[in-house]
């Protein structure tokens, strides 16, 4: 009998290896040397991946949202502090620095013990393993949801509706999480959404289809709402980031009407003017710039 069971545990233990030579235990990340980490979900399981290139932009490249920049950087400093902080909900108009503002904190307070992890809206189902992985690390980490938005049908927003409230994050006091998105309430809304919407004495009461839509951003204890720059602030932002591009290849770019009605057709083209839109714009100028001083001196 014990041959029999010997030779079984020792079977499984070679089948064990065989499996482990073809599917590699994950590498874990080394949050001391790694900023940023991607939650990735397989056949095998979750795991952090380790982001190998992030975003180098810093909070003083982000024009004409110094009000959210200021709001979004004390709720941070507060969280790095150990004092209570909100998870923060950045919404409005695209293009406009809400995903390049939390970059850009990460960027500014990652010496402070600053970490990011980025999860998928389709992935918020793991939460609760995410925040009990990280719940021992002695750092502070913001779980960032990128464009954030559900449609009707979709249900995983309860998850992250509970999460908010719930257990999860009361247990974690090193967890936050900054989400953007288009939408001020996340999920789509209706006309036919207001038809139960009722009078009781003169005092409006929502019908409950709005009461659960409305429900899920009033849970983010911190909203920041972007909009669509004016001409002034976009021609701004076009001059800065000409004299970034420029400054790091070594060409001086100056501003002229040229620039400046070329900016504003390339503006118009995209039907937009924002930051993303005008960071476009000085990568097509300074790098055609480029090319046209290349082929000169090599004509």
């Amino acid at each position: 009998m014990n041959k029999t069971v010997e030779k079984l545990v020792g079977e499984a233990l070679e089948l064990l290896s065989r499996i482990l030579r073809i599917v590699p235990a994950p590498e874990p990340v080394d949050w001391s040397q790694c900023k940023a980490a991607l939650w990735k979900v397989d056949r095998w399981g979750g795991e952090f991946i380790a982001h190998r290139e992030l975003d180098d932009i810093g909070l003083d490249d982000l024009f004409c949202i110094d009000d959210q920049k200021q709001q979004i950087e004390l709720n941070t400093r507060q969280f790095l502090a150990g004092y209570p902080a909100n998870n923060v909900l950045l919404w409005g108009a695209r293009g406009t620095g809400k995903s390049s503002l939390v970059h850009g904190l990460l960027n500014r307070y990652s010496d402070s013990g600053l970490r990011l992890v980025e999860v998928n809206k389709s992935l918020l189902e793991a939460l609760p393993d995410i925040v009990y992985r990280l719940q021992d690390e002695p750092f502070r980490f913001v779980l960032f949801c990128d464009d954030l938005s559900f449609e009707a049908d979709d249900a995983s927003y309860k998850v992250l509706k509970s999460a908010l409230e719930g257990s999860i994050f009361k247990s974690s006091k090193n967890v936050l999480i900054y989400a953007t998105s288009n939408r001020r309430h996340l999920l789509p809304e209706y006309m036919s959404d207001n038809e139960q919407a009722t009078f009781v004495e003169g005092e409006l009461h929502q019908s409950e289809a709005v009461e659960e839509k409305i429900s899920l951003s009033d849970r983010f204890g911190l909203w920041l709402s972007f909009y669509p720059f004016n001409q002034e602030a976009y021609l701004a932002v076009v001059k800065h980031w000409l004299r970034v591009f420029g400054d790091a290849h070594g060409v001086a770019i100056s501003w002229d009407d040229t620039v400046r009605a070329a900016s504003l057709r390339w503006a118009l083209a995209r039907g937009v003017r924002s930051g993303r839109t005008a960071q476009y714009f000085a990568r097509h100028w300074t790098g055609g710039l480029l090319i046209a001083r290349g082929e000169s001196e090599n004509g």
